[in-house]
């Protein structure tokens, strides 16, 4: 089995297209070409991971983290950064790295940690904009339903739980040929007005390509009538965070004492606490101080993420609690769930689960 069936697989977990636009996703090192030894999956691909990997025969790293973030001009082995990707590159290892296609994920990280928690009732907290598009196209009765279902075999029609969602009206649609025309209906320089149907579907921007191809396959007409317009919608399946409920409240105390334990925390830092029950629980893993505004208009008694600053903590502002859990911590279990995937999808193939501890962090 080559690499770049393995891609596939791992894109199909956590679509490249889903990844923010700062962010370094995908193949970062190695030929996609090379036949796989064997996948080590872990959460940071630092030197010591690629020593892992190269015990234990393993020439495909799948890590969360990208180690390649920003440009590298040089690569003399001077940090952690060249020193990884010198010795990945020396012994032919290559380097994938899944981050924020996985945060954007509806089962991806967030729900990885909502999980850890039990909590129910999970929703995005930030849903992704800018990432819907609709096509509007024309065509006669007689080729409504094939060309309708090609465009949902494409991924259009998807909103929400629902999918093959569309919207059809009649009308009628002119032409006249010129001498190198050749109508489907009518003859050339014939004036013709005939019924036609409006087909209009919705889809995500990545699969553009993809959804006109099917178009332009599926289409009787010589000339295909089609707009694409961007639409200002939220994606309520995609984006980052999550927001749940508790099976039952819990007191303040009582619930950080259980997330420590449950994400093995080293210890927490928090705002204020309020004197409220816990049951409305956002979490972001990762940096999150972004969404502190979103986790107050959903109404979450606390938000859990990591990495904030001082200042952070008063922006909770005797709404909720704020609780800064650790970045690693926050995101512990992602690496677990990439095991599992991709154990369910390739089988008869070693897929090892790193033994390093890759968390920068300690504690007293």
């Amino acid at each position: 089995m080559k690499i770049t069936a393995i891609l596939s697989v791992l894109e199909e977990m956590a679509p490249l297209a889903y990844a923010e636009d700062f962010d370094n996703v995908g193949l970062l090192v190695g030929n996609a070409n090379a036949e796989v030894t064997g996948i080590l999956v872990c959460h940071d691909a630092l030197e010591s991971v690629i020593d892992e990997a190269i015990a234990k025969k393993c020439n495909l790293v799948v890590c969360f983290h990208p180690i390649l973030f920003s440009g590298l001009k040089k690569i003399t082995g001077k940090n952690y950064v060249e020193r990884a990707v010198l010795k990945a590159i020396k012994n032919d290892i290559a380097i994938y790295a899944v981050h924020t296609a996985l945060d954007n994920h509806k089962h991806g990280v967030n729900k990885i940690f909502c999980n850890a928690l039990g909590l129910t009732n999970t929703k995005i907290l930030v849903p992704k904009k800018n990432f819907i598009q609709k096509l509007v196209t024309y065509t006669i009765p007689e080729n409504v339903e094939q060309l309708r279902n090609a465009l949902f075999d494409a991924g259009a029609g998807k909103i929400g739980n629902y999918e093959d969602c569309s919207f059809n009206s009649k009308g009628i649609g002119t032409y006249m040929g010129n001498e190198d025309s050749n109508p489907e209906i009518g003859q050339r320089f014939e004036f013709v007005a005939n019924e036609e149907i409006k087909i209009e579907v919705t889809f995500e921007k990545h699969l553009q390509s993809k959804i006109l191809k099917a178009l332009f396959k599926n289409h009787v007409y010589e000339e295909v009538a089609y707009e694409i317009y961007e639409l200002q919608n939220a994606h309520q399946n995609i984006g980052l965070g999550m927001i749940g409920e508790l099976e039952k409240p819990m007191t303040e105390d009582d619930f950080l004492a259980f997330v420590k334990d449950k994400m093995q925390c080293g210890g927490i830092r928090h705002s204020a606490l309020l004197g409220k029950s816990i049951q409305k629980v956002a979490v972001l893993g990762g940096s999150g101080s972004f969404a502190i505004g979103n986790a107050k208009q959903a109404g979450a008694d606390i938000f859990l993420t990591a990495d904030l600053k001082y200042h952070n903590f008063y922006e909770a502002e005797n709404q909720l609690v704020l609780a800064d859990i650790g970045h690693f911590e926050s995101e512990r279990f992602t690496k677990n769930y990439i095991v599992d995937f991709l154990k369910e999808k390739i089988l008869n193939f070693a897929i090892i689960f790193s033994e390093e501890n890759t968390n920068p962090v300690k504690y007293l």
